[in-house]
């Protein structure tokens, strides 16, 4: 079994600073392309950032010079820092992972997704 715990969340005025962790454990061999996800209230899941096994990293245009994604592969673990926040950042943030199993004698790929932490900017 495989899981991805986050970290991170909570009350932030607009301008302020939020780190959020996800780390995942479990039977992994490893660990593919990580990512950070948000739903807003009656909105989608939209993808914000992700990074590669080799630690490339893309973002959507709205969080681009704002928020920073990394990975310290050795622990399992995806970082998103955000800055300057705004009250459209409000959202539960979810992180995801796409992890090869532990399996012997096979390839076997799972997606895992955390359970959401939620992020609040007001003032």
């Amino acid at each position: 079994q495989v899981q991805l715990v986050e970290s991170g969340g909570g009350w932030v005025q607009p301008g302020g600073s939020l780190r959020l962790s996800c780390a995942a454990s479990g039977s992994i061999f490893s660990i593919n392309a990580m990512a950070w996800y948000r739903q807003a209230p009656g909105n989608q899941r939209e993808l914000l950032a992700a990074v590669t096994g080799g630690g490339s990293t893309s973002y959507v245009d709205s969080v681009k010079g704002r928020f920073t994604i990394w990975r310290d592969s050795a622990r399992n673990t995806v970082y998103l820092q955000m800055n300057s926040l705004k009250p459209e950042d409000t959202a539960v943030y979810y992180c995801s992972a796409l992890i090869r199993l532990e399996v012997p004698n096979r390839e076997e790929y799972l997606e895992v997704w955390g359970q959401g932490t939620l992020v609040t900017v007001s003032s």
